[in-house]
């Protein structure tokens, strides 16, 4: 499975509507949903594809892994520990492969989305823990077994230096993401 095919699974996943009906539900059982589809449909697959997910996953979260993306889950999330910054970060995969590339390239475009609006104006942390475990869960349903660790551990770049202050500093977050920062002081749509 390489990365067009995994992006596939994720919009298979999401169903049909996905692309045209972002509906007004949001929150973790949304997400948990599509994680849920995309591991039944993954468990159907040789357990060399299934693998191959895992890798694909692994490279997507430690391409996102930016401080841009991370202060702009700070600000969605009220706060984002190292954890919640991954369940974030799997919440926006199971956004599909168009909304994951343009939101990691620029992490304001977030203000734009009809489910981060409904997020905020309902007081909803965006992240999907589920998500993470997309090729683990399959493995096991497939298998019965554990999927086996990769040969070496998934290496995560260095953060930002740019971006080395605290996300705290409200003044600085919004002057970084002015859409988001707005947005997420406003409160609603």
């Amino acid at each position: 499975m390489d990365i067009d095919e995994f992006w596939a699974l994720i919009e298979q996943a999401r169903g049909p509507q996905a692309d045209t009906d972002p509906g007004p539900e949001v929150g973790p059982e949304v997400g948990g949903a599509v994680a849920g589809r995309a591991v039944a449909l993954l468990a159907r697959r040789p357990v060399a594809e299934i693998r191959a997910a895992g890798l694909v996953l692994d490279g997507l979260l430690a391409g996102s892994y930016r401080a841009p993306l991370w202060g702009a889950a700070y600000l969605l999330n009220g706060g984002c520990s190292d954890d919640g910054f991954d369940y974030f970060r799997g919440w926006l995969v199971v956004q599909g492969r168009e909304v994951f590339e343009r939101v990691v390239a620029d992490p304001d475009l977030l203000a734009g989305l009809p489910v981060v609006r409904a997020a905020v104006a309902a007081g909803i942390d965006l992240d999907c823990e589920d998500a993470l475990g997309i090729a683990w869960d399959a493995h096991r349903e497939a298998t019965g077994a554990e999927l086996p660790l990769p040969g070496s551990p998934v290496r995560l770049p260095d953060l930002d230096p740019e971006w080395d202050f605290h996300f705290d500093d409200h003044d600085e977050l919004s002057r970084r993401l002015p859409r988001l920062a707005r947005l997420c002081s406003e409160g609603t749509p």
